[in-house]
Formats: structure tokens, C-alpha cells, sequence
């Protein structure tokens, strides 16, 4: 029997274990055989981690509830698969291995006489995608690509910390999509050269394009003007010296805080520059609108800018006109809400912004200082110095001021500055909104009650567990100076859309902040199809970080994963109908990781951990399983009501049944295929894999009732 068979009776297979969630239509959408349509789609929560055991798992028991017209409905329970850890080898490679601009591991020497090659212990963006014409794995299934940040590494060999001093990394894995059930397999893996544009810098979040490139990030970029001052301030020398493996290298800051585009070939091999003309900030991901040229950001860090780039041709990053925002307050509560003004900070190419960096260009050679309030210079505070400081722009550097010191020179034509730890950002394209988390708002997003700072655009109400904004969109809309910006993506107003609950004092646990609410939300990733937003956690107020789906129709938000103490929820994306398949990537980084797991219970969890992650060494790249696309939840639907009785029908094609009553189960062998089959259990394994039955097999009048779907394709020539 060829697998593809499997296929015969549906456009995707009834079988198929429904591999990670995401596309459902919309009400009405999609009928299935009998004529009932899918009516709605929900997820049903789960309950938070309640022994020392599950607060040291990454784990899931949400479910997702299928509602079709005609009254019925299915759960199709969801759990989590591993595609490998960051310390694990693919294919001969460690998926988180530092390497150097030979793209050779870097070897950590913190311990005399035991040299070991760097390895991260945080896996974090991820983008699956398919590349036209990609190679075959080998394995059968679908060839994919799966890039993968790798954010920095929390501790060397010695147990001291490395953040920051080792070159960052991608790795690029070819992933085989098996054709009939979706799972995912990793088949080779290889580290993305970065030699061509002086390295990696502390990836966090990223994106995939709507042309099928990777975006990646380099966030918490190096002040410039601490580091002209003392180069020891900054973590620019130890990476330089790591990456070119030469003692004498000096680094320049000016060459790390962008955007990197990674575009994977057929050949399962990448080519990567970096958009200069996007802007040097803290860049926590860039996601573009569905005209393919506007492009938001997220700026993470204290003090830092919400910005806007509308690039000069579509799909195309290397040149466009960078803007920032300033917030026109409306209200306080509930992260409050603000018209937004936009402030063109200018235009420019990669080349014209590459020329200043490799010219030398310095802090000094672009501004002006002053150590008090002086006639010419503008007093600004933002990230990363977070001082007031008093600058001027030197005549003829604006364009240098404007890409090279986004926030700085933002902050100066009078941008705003306040906002504070901004991470993750999504695009709804249907109803034109963009979603953006703000994972603390609190500090520069208070009212400043001193006084004490240059400007207080920002005036919400703290609350320490973040919020998700919404952001709405418009075309037609002009900068501060009345000239057109060209794009129909421009937000023009910003609200609170979720947010947390700060607790007065601890819980059991240990969380601080409400358990059954946000809190700290990072990563963002939206499912056109499920009309649902996902938000994953990096808190330090719930023990556990948690995944959530919240959806933008019913306001109904619901726990789906939960990540070991200590670890952030990271890599969050959905991915919706890829070859009949939907999936909601999801990694975690650092387990066990600053816990505030209550007294009583760290010491257990801490163990747990140990065990688990190899003593919090490994991070895990992986996705949440058991979601039906749209073509499946109608296969499962149109084979509900057909069953058969087992033996019977199999016999009588010339199969054999061996039934185990001691662990209630069949065996159907034909043509050298098997098949295995549990009363009170919808997963069957075929050939040896794991495959979701639409319905449980069950007993009438001693005889196994199976459903239809799980014999037809088996029992075909």
C-alpha cells in the first residue's frame, strides 16, 4: 500500500493526526459531505500547573472545540511535540551551537583543560515555510524549512555568565512534512553564515514575510556614545573578538541593532543582509503589512519608540522612509489609549547607511553634546542610556542621526520616547489591525510625578503584568508635517486590548501577578483563519510562562501550554493550512531560569527541571499538535457517522485481525501493512506512526466499531 492512499477519499486525510492548530473557517465558511458547515471554533482552556511535576513540564491539555451547523461537536485535545533541543545534534550539527565568522563553533575555554564549543540554551523566533522547488528529504514527506533563532547564551562553562560577549545564531533545519498526518520531522540542520554582515547580534523575535523570507531581529543594541567613551562598556569588543577570533578586533556598535532578511534557497542553504534603512534600535521583531512594504517593529527595552517603515517598493526592504510615533493621549486605564502622530525621520538605502558604518562614523561625529540645558540642544531620554541627555545634530548628519540613532534623533523632532518593554508585534489583515505587546507597562509609560524628565507623553495606569495593544489602521494619512505617507497600513490610534492583574501579595505558587490573566506578554502571532491571536509569556510574574489564544470575536481568552518554571514561551508562530496542515510553532528558553516558584515548592521543581533539561542546559524547539486544519475538521465531520464493525469488513478483504484482550487492542496486517487499533482511543499507529482516528473505536454486541475513515484507504488495492 502506498501512503498516498491515504488521500484517496479527501483532499487531506481523515486519518491524519491533526498536527498543531490553526485553520478553522469562519461560520458558514466550509461544508462538509452531509452539508453541515463549521460553525465556530473554540479553544477550551486548561488549568494552570498545580504540582511541583507540572510546573517543571512544558506541556498542554487544551482542547479545541469544533462546532458544525447542524447542532454537533468534536474536541480535538491538543499536546505538544519536541523537534530537538538546542544542545541536541541534527544531522551532526548542535542546533545551538555558537560559530564564527567561519562559520566554525566557538569554544568556551572557562574551564582549564576542558574546552567545549558555546551552546545556547535559548531557542527563540522561529519561521516554517516551504520553498518552491526544494530538495526532497528523503524521508517522503513534504520538504520544509524551519529558521530558528538562538538569542544568546546565559552561562559558560564555568557557570559565569556569557550573555551578550558570544556572537548570536540561526540555524536553518530541513524538515520532512509527512504527507498524510502533517507531523514534522527534522531531517538535517545546518548554522545560517553570518560572515558576509559582521555577524549576529542578539536575535530575539522574527517574522516570516509575506514572500516567504525570514526576518529576523538584533534587539538591545550597544550605546555608541558609552562605548566611544569607554569601549569596555559595552559587550561590542568581547563579541567582535569572539566572532573574527582575533584578539586585536575593536567591533564598531554602529554594525549591530537591525534587521537581518534571510531568504532560504531550494538547496536548503540561505543567504542573509541586513536593512540598514530600517532603523538602529532595540529590535524585537519587524512583521510587514499585506501590502508587502510597511513594516512595524517592536522596540524593546525602557524608554524606547513605537516606528513605522514604508519601504519604496513592494517586497522589497533595502530602501524605503523610516517614521516615528507620537502618542496623543485619550485615556488611562487599561494601558490607556492615544491617537498616533507619525514624524518622518527621513529616507535612505542599505548602501547609503552601510557607507556611514564603514566609513567609521562615531557618536561625536553626529551630535553635539551638552552637560545642561543650553540654547540649541534638546534635552531627550531614551533607551539605551535612559539619562537626560542634551544633544544637538551636527549640520549635514541628519541622515546618519536618523538611521544610525533612530530613537535619539526621534526623540529630538519630538517622537515619543516612553514606552517600555515593547515586544511582540501581529498583523490581522482582515479587519486592518495590528496587535503590540507592552510586557511592563509601568516607569516611563507612569506619570512622571517628578517632573524630572524632557517630556510625559505617556500617562496610563501601571500595570506591572503588560498589555496587548490594537493598533487601527488607515491609508491616506499625512506625517506631522502635512506630506503624505505612502501606505494604507498607517496606525492612527492605540488601545489596550488584553492586559494583566497585578495581586496585592503572592499566590501559593509564588506568581504576582493573576494566573488565570497575561502576564509580561512577549511573543505575538495571529491565525487568519482561527480569527485568533496568540500570545506567549516572558514573566517574571507567573511561575510558569504560559501560551495563550485569544479570540478577537468572543473576547475569550484561554490558557493552551504551559512552559517549565523559569523558561520564557518563545518562537510563537501560526502557520495556517501549509499543505492541508496547520501548526502553532512554540519553543522555550532557559528552564529553571530567575524561578519565583514559592519556597515550598522550588526545590522539588528545581529537580525536576534538572532532570529534564539536562541541569537547565537545553531549550526545546518545538510545536503544539492535535489542531485539524479547515479541510480536516470537514473530513472528521463528513466520517462521523460512518462506522463498521472491524473483523468483518477486514477479512473480507483479505486482512487479518488478532485481538488483545488484555490490552484492548486489534492488529490489522495486510500486504505487509499494519495497522494497530485501541478501544476508547482515537490514536491508531500505522506502519509504526502515530495517526488520529476521527472517532474512538468502541464496542456494540462484541464487536469492535471502528470508524469508516480508519479501514477504507488501508483496505484499497
Amino acid at each position: 500500500m502506498k501512503l498516498g492512499k491515504w488521500s484517496r477519499k479527501a483532499a487531506v486525510p481523515a486519518l491524519g493526526l491533526a498536527i498543531l492548530a490553526a485553520a478553522a473557517p469562519t461560520a458558514g465558511a466550509a461544508a462538509a459531505s452531509d452539508g453541515a458547515q463549521v460553525q465556530s471554533v473554540e479553544f477550551v482552556g486548561m488549568p494552570a500547573p498545580a504540582t511541583a511535576r507540572e510546573m517543571a513540564q512544558i506541556y498542554t491539555a487544551a482542547s479545541v472545540k469544533v462546532t458544525y451547523t447542524d447542532g454537533t461537536s468534536k474536541l480535538f485535545p491538543l499536546s505538544y511535540r519536541t523537534l530537538f533541543r538546542s544542545n541536541e545534534q541534527v544531522g551532526g550539527t548542535i542546533a545551538g551551537v555558537a560559530t564564527d565568522k567561519n562559520n566554525q563553533p566557538i569554544t568556551d575555554a572557562s574551564v582549564p583543560n576542558d574546552p567545549v564549543p558555546y551552546v545556547s540554551d535559548a531557542p527563540d523566533a522561529n519561521s516554517l515555510l516551504q520553498v518552491p522547488g526544494a530538495r526532497p528529504t528523503g524521508k517522503g514527506g513534504n520538504p520544509l524549512s524551519l529558521v530558528t533563532h538562538y538569542e544568546y547564551i546565559t552561562l559558560n562553562h564555568a557557570g559565569n555568565s556569557a550573555y551578550g560577549i558570544v556572537p548570536a545564531s540561526m540555524s536553518l533545519a530541513t524538515i520532512d512534512q509527512n504527507k498524510m498526518t502533517g507531523e514534522l520531522t527534522p531531517v538535517a540542520l545546518s548554522k545560517i553564515d553570518f560572515s558576509g554582515v559582521d555577524g549576529l547580534w542578539i536575535p530575539c523575535n522574527g517574522s516570516l514575510t509575506p514572500w516567504g523570507t525570514h526576518l529576523g531581529s538584533e534587539e538591545y543594541e550597544a550605546d555608541a556614545r558609552a562605548y566611544e567613551a569607554d569601549p569596555t562598556q559595552t559587550y561590542v569588543g568581547s563579541f567582535a573578538q569572539n566572532f573574527y577570533q582575533n584578539t586585536t578586533k575593536t567591533g564598531n556598535p554602529y554594525a549591530y541593532g537591525y534587521i537581518p532578511e534571510v531568504t532560504v534557497r531550494p538547496d536548503n542553504t540561505a543567504a542573509v543582509v541586513k536593512h540598514y534603512s530600517m532603523g538602529r534600535f532595540s529590535h524585537e521583531l519587524a512583521r510587514v503589512a499585506p501590502d508587502m512594504k510597511t513594516v512595524f517593529f517592536g522596540d524593546d527595552g525602557g524608554n524606547t519608540m513605537l516606528f513605522l517603515y514604508v519601504a519604496d517598493k513592494a517586497k522589497d526592504l533595502s530602501a524605503g522612509t523610516l517614521y516615528a510615533a507620537k502618542w496623543v493621549q485619550q485615556s488611562a486605564a487599561h494601558g490607556g489609549s492615544a491617537n498616533l502622530q507619525w514624524i518622518r525621520l527621513g529616507h535612505a538605502t542599505d548602501a547609503e547607511v552601510k557607507a556611514y558604518i564603514d566609513k567609521g562614523v562615531k557618536f561625536s561625529d553626529i551630535f553635539e553634546t551638552s552637560d545642561r540645558a543650553a540654547a540649541g540642544f534638546t534635552a531627550v531620554k531614551t533607551y539605551p542610556s535612559g539619562k537626560v541627555e542634551y544633544l544637538k545634530v551636527k549640520p549635514g548628519m541628519e541622515q546618519a542621526a536618523a538611521f544610525l540613532e533612530s530613537r535619539r534623533y526621534g526623540a529630538i523632532l519630538g517622537a515619543t520616547a516612553e514606552f517600555n518593554k515593547m515586544e511582540g508585534v501581529a498583523v490581522n489583515a482582515r479587519d486592518r489591525k495590528i496587535y503590540v505587546a507592552m510586557s511592563y507597562v509601568e516607569k516611563s509609560m507612569e506619570k512622571d510625578a517628578k517632573g524630572a524628565d524632557p517630556a510625559d507623553d505617556i500617562q496610563v495606569d501601571k500595570i506591572s503584568a503588560g498589555v496587548v495593544y490594537e493598533m487601527s489602521t488607515a491609508g491616506g494619512q499625512k506625517d506631522k508635517d502635512g506630506a503624505a505617507i505612502a501606505s494604507d497600513y498607517v496606525p492612527s490610534f492605540m488601545q489596550g486590548l488584553v492586559w494583566g492583574e497585578d495581586l496585592p501579595a503572592p499566590d501559593a505558587k509564588g506568581d504576582t501577578a493573576n494566573d488565570d490573566r497575561i502576564a509580561n506578554p512577549d511573543n505575538l502571532s495571529y491565525s487568519e483563519d482561527l480569527r485568533t491571536l496568540f500570545i506567549g509569556e516572558d514573566s517574571g510574574m507567573h511561575a510558569n510562562n504560559y501560551v495563550w489564544a485569544y479570540n478577537i470575536d468572543t473576547k475569550k481568552l484561554s490558557r493552551i501550554l504551559s512552559t517549565p518554571a523559569g523558561a520564557e514561551a518563545t518562537g510563537l508562530q501560526a502557520v495556517d493550512n501549509l499543505n492541508g496542515f496547520s501548526y502553532i510553532m512554540s519553543n522555550f528558553q532557559h528552564p529553571g531560569d530567575e524561578m519565583i516558584v514559592a519556597p515550598g515548592l522550588k526545590p522539588q521543581v528545581e529537580q525536576y527541571i534538572n532532570q529534564l533539561y539536562d541541569n537547565k542546559k537545553a531549550g526545546f524547539v518545538g510545536y503544539i499538535a492535535g489542531l485539524p486544519s479547515r479541510q480536516q475538521m470537514l473530513a472528521y465531520k463528513a466520517e462521523d457517522g460512518r462506522s463498521i464493525a472491524l473483523r468483518a469488513t477486514a477479512e473480507a478483504a483479505g486482512a487479518s485481525v488478532v485481538w488483545n484482550a488484555a490490552s484492548r487492542e486489534a492488529t490489522v496486517v495486510r500486504g505487509g501493512h499494519t495497522l494497530v487499533l485501541r478501544e476508547g482511543s482515537d490514536a491508531a499507529v500505522l506502519d509504526g506512526q502515530t495517526i488520529r482516528l476521527p472517532a474512538a473505536p468502541r464496542f456494540e454486541k462484541d464487536r469492535l466499531i471502528v470508524p469508516a475513515g480508519a479501514l477504507d484507504a488501508f483496505l484499497m488495492d
